[in-house]
This record gives structure tokens, sequence and C-alpha cells, in this order.
């Protein structure tokens, strides 16, 4: 088939899904529960007591136990092994058009953004449903990655048949580059602080600019990319009762001041929790290599590659320390290598 008969055929089969409306309601596996609850905000590190302290939630303007907002994804998300056929799969939008771009050759995934809205606290007890439909595919568009789509969806969250969220989440499905490598340059080893020991990957060739997802920089995060600009890894503080957060954000959740300040980290800490990253392909990195979740001395937590490390060798605690690997004149990201004591 012809690119334009292809392209054509991609573009008629999103107009058939998108005038389909919503998928059938899907129902969340268990109500709203507190056991989930308290693991969420324990792995988030989120202390806000309305969540799990029901005498602290009952003096709240809550008046009772709450959900965390950011955690309605959670409750229908379908599990690593979901039945087949369940209700309201069938209709999925999403993979619909996932299944008509894998036949066109684009079977590579990732997602690009998502963006949730609120419209008030669940409390434990309530059960879900979310319903989805096709907003939209774009394409065919060439990026770092090989030539794809972009396909977006909107998500609804009910209780009962009042709506309570919404999500707006956005994918490229992409033909990959050949020899399943994005294009450009590989990264994952040695840059920059002292030479690459015997046990580490070799060095790789410098990063280039256009190959990097970069970051998207607000007035509330603006001051630590300027941070890691001079060499400097910045941690909010608040300036009203001195909790420390990251990421940053324009009020802080422990006493509700909107007087962000900064400290400077020391720049040490130890492994909380890692990935392996193997597929898909990412712009300037050489798969495998890992993300760390690493907790800092001072407490709060921070992602970043941990730069020339052997994944089999990786483990929970492992000490490290920050690095900063400079793109160009406007970005420098933030980065670990080991950090023997």
């Amino acid at each position: 088939m012809a690119a334009d008969d292809a392209a054509a055929a991609i573009r008629q089969a999103a107009e058939r899904i998108a005038a389909a409306g919503q998928s059938p309601p899907r129902a969340a596996p268990d109500p709203v529960n507190l056991p989930m609850i308290r693991h969420w905000t324990e792995a988030m590190g989120d202390t806000n007591p309305v969540y799990t302290d029901a005498g602290a939630a009952a003096a709240s303007a809550h008046g009772g136990l709450v959900a965390p907002p950011a955690m309605v994804q959670v409750w229908t998300m379908r599990g690593l092994r979901p039945a087949p056929d369940a209700a309201g799969d069938s209709g999925d939008p999403l993979g619909l058009m996932s299944a008509v771009l894998d036949d066109a050759g684009f079977t590579s995934v990732v997602a690009t953004n998502s963006e949730q809205e609120y419209y008030r606290y669940l409390r434990p007890g309530e059960q879900l449903t979310v319903r989805t439909s096709l907003e939209g595919v774009t394409g065919p568009k060439r990026t770092a990655l090989g030539e794809g789509w972009f396909v977006t969806t909107r998500s609804t969250w009910y209780a009962g048949d009042e709506a309570v969220a919404a999500m707006r989440f956005r994918v490229l499905k992409y033909r990959g580059a050949p020899g399943g490598r994005p294009p450009g340059p590989a990264l994952g080893g040695f840059r920059g602080g002292s030479p690459p020991g015997p046990t580490e990957r070799p060095a790789a060739p410098p990063l280039a600019a256009g190959d990097v997802l970069r970051p998207v920089v607000t007035a509330d995060t603006a001051f630590f990319w300027d941070g890691t600009a001079r060499g400097e890894l910045r941690i909010q503080r608040c300036g009203g009762c001195g909790a420390l957060r990251h990421p940053p954000g324009p009020m802080c959740p422990a006493c509700g001041a909107d007087k962000p300040e900064y400290l400077l980290a020391a720049g040490t800490g130890e492994v909380y929790s890692y990935v392996v990253h193997h597929h898909p392909p990412v712009p300037g990195r050489q798969a495998p290599f890992v993300v760390a979740l690493v907790r800092l001395t001072e407490g709060v937590r921070m992602v970043g590659e941990l730069l020339g490390a052997d994944p089999d060798k990786v483990s929970i605690g492992l000490p490290v320390r920050a690095e900063f690997v400079r793109v160009d004149s406007g970005l420098t990201l933030p980065a670990w290598r080991e950090n023997p004591r």
C-alpha cells in the first residue's frame, strides 16, 4: 500500500473510532479503599494526614478521609494480566487505534503527556467507572524516535452518574529506526567527573541537543534548572515552615504557605528504587540503562539516570553522588553516579 493510501486509511479509522464516542463503562476492580491509599502515599512520600489519619481528616475541612486526587487512574487500572475481553475493553478507543497503527507498521509506543482534571475528592467506599473517547489522531510526523502518529484520548471517571475526574492522554505510535535504535548518538557512559573505572560501561559520544526530550520549565521549576546549569542541586524549601519538597510546586503541602525558597543539596544520597530501561528506544540513550529514584541526604527523592552503571550490579541502598550532564546552553540535566564509601 502506498504511503498516501496508508495514511488515508489510518485517518478513516480514526474518524470511525472517534465517531463512536465514549467507550462502555469499565468498572474499577475495587472500591476506593484505605489500604491502597496508604501504599500509594508511602510510595509517593505524601504525608498529608487527611488521606490516612481518620482523626486529622475528621477535624479538617473534608470532615473525613479522602483519597489523593492523583490516584484516580490507579482505581481503574487493569493490572499486569487483565482478563481478555473484560467489560468495556473491546471498545477501548486507544486499544482500537493502536491496533490500526500496529497493522500499518507503527508498532512502538511512548507516552508523551498526560493532563488530569479533578472535580472533587473521592472517599473510601466509592465505586468508580471510567469511559474513554478518541479526541484526535495526528500524523504522520517525523520525530527523533522515528516517523509516527500522535493519538490523543480523553478518559472520564464517574462515581455513579457523577463525573469526578478526567484525563487527556497522548501517546506516539511510531515506526522505530532500523536496528531498533533511535537516530543520533548513543548515550549511557562517562560524561564529566573522574575517568570511568574498570566496571563501568564505556564512554559514549556527546549528547546531541536535538536528541533530548526537554523538560518544561515553569515559574515553579526555573530555579531548579538555573541551579543545574551552575552545577548546583537545589531543593525547594518552604519559607513558612521550612519543609523540603521535590518536585517543586507553588504551595507548601505541609502548611499551605506560598513562599517558596531553596537550599543547596549536598548532592549525595542512596538508591531508593530503580528501573532498567530496555524498550522503547529513547533519543540519545543506548539501552539498557538505569533510571534511579534517589533519596537525598536531605530526605527528599529525585529521579535521574544512573551513569556508567552495570544494571546487574545496581541495588537498593547503593550510595550515589550527583553529576550534571550539559546538553546545551539552555539545558543541563541532573544525573547520578555510584559513590563508593
